[in-house]
Formats: structure tokens, sequence, C-alpha cells
């Protein structure tokens, strides 16, 4: 065996000893401190408290901490610190608590970097499905735009109005037709009155002039709301069956001027 496998390999007689020597060293060495302690205690405790002003308080308190820090210093100064014979085992067990302490440090910072290392894919995850939600978003915005694009025909002056007359035309025509399909409803249902009528009817007064069919007579009032709209009212004509005035009144088709009963007008239907 070698002289250094000697030193850091004794018997454990030797280190008990050894270990045992130490602790009284250090017990002496507190006892005779805590004397030292109390020492300083009586002493300051016989001399009595000073008043201090108000303008020296601070700095005399600043100078009984540098004498306490000074006295502290000294009595460190004088102490000799026992070293304790370090041996293979005692070695052995402090290497072992450093590394238990050091592999337990490790696998909190491993706990903590996994369950960062988690939160981090559930985002990544989060953000890709996302992303894969825009990009299919884009794809469809982009095929409309294509066919919108296809569709769409460049801008003409001349292709709005053309469009604009054919249907002018259209509205004019199916007008032509409504008035056509009118005056037939009302030459079946609405005719003139003939003799047979007129002698059913004794009480009515004998016209004077030409009577005009519903038909006519709706044209008028028609023509009259639209050409005049600030004076939509027509003179009663003897040429207006009383009947046929007095059926376009009761239902609403017709209204009375409010201040002249000679006159009539058509219900704004349009508006």
């Amino acid at each position: 065996m070698s002289v250094n496998q000697q030193d850091l390999d004794p018997d454990s007689t030797t280190d008990v000893e050894n270990v045992t020597n130490a602790e009284e060293e250090l017990i002496k060495g507190c006892e005779e401190m805590w004397k030292e302690m109390e020492e300083c205690q009586n002493q300051l405790s016989l001399v009595g408290t000073e008043t201090l002003t108000e303008s020296n308080a601070q700095l005399s308190l600043l100078i009984m901490q540098a004498k306490c820090l000074t006295a502290e210093l000294s009595q460190w100064q004088k102490e000799t610190p026992e070293i304790i014979p370090l041996s293979q085992d005692v070695l052995v067990t402090f290497g072992k608590e450093q590394f238990q302490k050091l592999t337990h440090d490790l696998e909190m910072v491993l706990s903590t970097i996994q369950t960062k290392n988690d939160k981090l894919k559930g985002d990544l995850e989060r953000e890709q499905h996302w992303l894969d939600e825009q990009k299919q978003i884009l794809e469809s915005l982009n095929v409309l735009h294509n066919e919108l694009k296809i569709q769409i025909e460049p801008f003409s002056e001349s292709r709005i109005f053309n469009e604009l007359k054919t249907k002018m035309l259209n509205i004019r025509e199916y007008k032509e037709k409504l008035l056509m399909t009118l005056g037939e409803f009302l030459e079946d249902h609405f005719p003139l009155p003939d003799e047979s009528t007129k002698k059913k009817k004794k009480n009515i007064q004998e016209p004077t002039a030409q009577l005009i069919t519903l038909h006519e007579m709706l044209e008028i009032l028609i023509n009259r709301l639209f050409d005049v709209p600030h004076d939509p009212y027509v003179k009663i004509r003897d040429s207006f069956w009383p009947p046929y005035i007095e059926l376009l009144l009761r239902n609403g088709i017709a209204l009375r001027h409010p201040e002249d009963p000679t006159q009539i007008r058509l219900e704004a239907f349009h508006q």
C-alpha cells in the first residue's frame, strides 16, 4: 500500500478519535466566545445609555455599529479554523450527497423542460391546423376569383344602354298587354248600358252625352294621375255613367275631392 493510500484510508479507530477531538475543540471555542459575549454585555449594561441629540443620533449609531463590526472582525481573526481530517468514507459520503442533490436539481429542470415542450407542441399543432384552414380558404377564394373574372365582361356604355333599352321595351310590351287584358275584362263584365238596362233603372237620369266605357274612364283617371300628379282630380263629365262612378267610389278605386264633390281622382296604389 502506498503512502497516499495510507493517508486517505486510516483505520476506523483513528478516524473516530480525530472527529471526537475536533468536536470537543469546537465546543470549547464556542463556550469561550459565549463567555466573551457575556462580558461585553455586562460592560455595556454598566456604561448606561447616553442622551443623544437629534443631529448626532445617526452619527453615534453609525459609530457604534462600526465598533461592533471591528470587534467582531478582530475576534474572528484570532480564531483559527480547525480542519477536520478527511477520510475516504467521508469523501464518498459527501460526494454521494452532492451527486443526489445535483440529480434532484437536474430532474426538476428536465420536468420543467418537458412540460414546456408539451405546451409548445400543442401550440404548434393548433397553429398548423389554423394555417391549413387559411390555405384552404385562400385556394377557394382564388378559384372563385378566377370564375368571376371569366364571367365578368368588359364594361361598355353601349352594352348598358342597349340592356336598358331592351328592358324599357319589355316593360312597354307588358304594359300594353295588361291594358289589353284589362280592356277585355271590362268589356266583358262592365259593358255600356243598353236600352233594357236603362228601362230597369228608371230612377237614373237619362244622360245627354254619349256614354263612355268603364275602361275609358279608368284610362282618363290613370293618365291624369301620372301626367299631373300634383292635381290628379278629374271633373265628372256627362259621359261618365253614374253607376260606374259609384262603383269606383264604393270599392276605393276612386276618391272624391274633399272640397268639390264633382271631381274625382284615382287612388294612388303605386305609392
